[in-house]
């Protein structure tokens, strides 16, 4: 079998490119949700809702290009373009949504899905010997626990 510059099967590779770009359509949506939620959130938690969409769509901007350099470095295409974003993603857009408790929980409902979705990456990238993968998954679903854990106490 061929393999790719970092010396994982094609093929296999292509099982996993599949799963991150899913996964990157899905942040993607993600992000924006955050975007149109720091922009439009209003009420008595203003400021620190803000502050923590902010906060969290810098942290899933980062992750986006991470996941994209990813599938790069396993020598495919990542997605580039909304129309394959929200093609390929379960997560929808948040629209017209005024409520800050609403909010919060849409931001936590889209962490639970993209944590799904890491999950079920990160178990095939075992699966496949791709290490890299492995751990950007591990670290991620470690981080987004955190803040589901967060998000749910806050909604309580």
């Amino acid at each position: 079998m061929k393999t790719n510059d970092i010396g994982l099967e094609i093929k296999e590779s292509k099982t996993l490119v599949k799963m991150l770009n899913e996964l990157l359509a899905n942040y993607q949506v993600y992000y924006q949700n955050l975007r149109n939620f720091h922009w439009n959130v209003s009420g008595p938690n203003f400021f620190e809702l803000h502050a923590k969409f902010e906060e969290l769509y810098t942290v899933a901007n980062a992750g986006i290009d991470a996941v994209a350099e990813r599938i790069l470095t396993l020598g495919a295409r990542p997605y580039s373009t909304y129309s394959e974003y929200l093609e390929n993603s379960s997560i929808k857009e948040a629209k017209e949504v005024k409520d800050s408790k609403k909010m919060v929980e849409i931001v936590r409902d889209n962490l639970n899905e993209l944590l799904t979705l890491e999950r079920k990456t990160l178990e095939s990238a075992n699966e496949h010997g791709d290490e890299g993968s492995a751990s950007l998954m591990s670290d991620y679903i470690t981080e987004k626990e955190k803040v589901v854990w967060m998000l749910s106490a806050y909604l309580r």
